[in-house]
């Protein structure tokens, strides 16, 4: 009887121990992924300017095909906005681990089969797909968090939540770095006291482009920082304190040491599937 035991003990846990077995290496290949996408250092910062009219259709494609569809190939989707300035102005984000492995992503995503299917649809609304930032972190620490939002299934419409601010700072030296200590000493405390959390930091990616087809403004040196608002209402509040603030108007008066350009301000609505949206 006790070896019958054992043996019946034994054939009860060594399923047990497969199972355990499993979730461990699923553990262990989630983490490597989310862990392979902190890593990333490129990022794309993308401007469409489209055919009256156009923008839904390439919103609905994109949503349906390409996050997904671009993800398998190896980068990430970080988000995609309708401009609320601009009815006819897409803008988005992607990233990649480095400049090598954009090559091989876009490269293997642009002769695959999904833009094969949808590529003419996508293309057909576009007047202008130049307008392109290679960016990378100010700092490890200033990169976009890994999303937590669940996408909703393909098919689904309308507005995604809050509004992405993205403020872009034409760095006349090739001083980013300078300049990304001031914003963060000067700049960034007084924007988050009037409301706005600052998210992200970038500077431009001075890297040769990898992936000749798909341009980019190779002589851009700028600093990014992108924040996101729960709603409108909360993004116009915050640019209300910010006017009133004197000590705000006062450190944008020494942006003059690093620029003679005004901050281009890109107010964005995320889309039904953009995983940057607020909570």
């Amino acid at each position: 009887m006790k070896s019958t035991s054992r043996i019946g003990w034994r054939n009860r846990m060594f399923p047990s121990i497969f199972v355990l077995a499993a979730l461990g290496v699923a553990l262990a290949s989630a983490t490597a992924g989310a862990d392979d996408q902190a890593a990333d250092t490129v990022f794309e910062l993308r401007q469409y300017t489209l055919h009256p009219g156009q923008r839904d259709i390439l919103v609905d494609v994109f949503d349906d095909n390409f996050i997904e569809g671009q993800e398998a190939d190896g980068m990430r989707i970080i988000g995609q906005n309708r401009d609320l300035d601009d009815p006819d102005r897409f803008v988005w984000l992607r990233s990649f681990r480095d400049m090598e492995a954009r090559k091989a992503a876009l490269t293997q995503f642009y002769s695959g089969p999904v833009w094969k299917a949808h590529g003419r649809v996508a293309a057909g609304t576009m007047v202008d797909a130049g307008n392109v930032l290679l960016l990378r972190p100010f700092r490890p620490d200033t990169t976009f968090a890994l999303s937590t939002v669940k996408l909703p299934p393909p098919g689904t419409r309308g507005p995604g939540k809050g509004v992405l601010v993205a403020s872009i700072v034409y760095v006349e030296r090739n001083t980013p770095g300078e300049f990304g200590e001031y914003f963060q000493k000067q700049l960034q405390p007084r924007w988050q006291q009037a409301g706005g959390k600052v998210i992200a930091q970038m500077v431009s990616e001075h890297s040769p482009n990898t992936y000749a087809a798909l341009p980019v403004r190779e002589k851009e040196n700028v600093f990014v920082w992108f924040s996101l608002f729960p709603d409108q209402a909360a993004m116009v509040k915050q640019q209300h304190a910010l006017a009133q603030s004197m000590e705000w108007r006062e450190a944008l008066g020494q942006l003059t040491t690093w620029t003679h350009h005004k901050i281009e301000t890109l107010r964005l609505e995320p889309t039904a599937r953009s995983r940057l949206q607020a909570n």
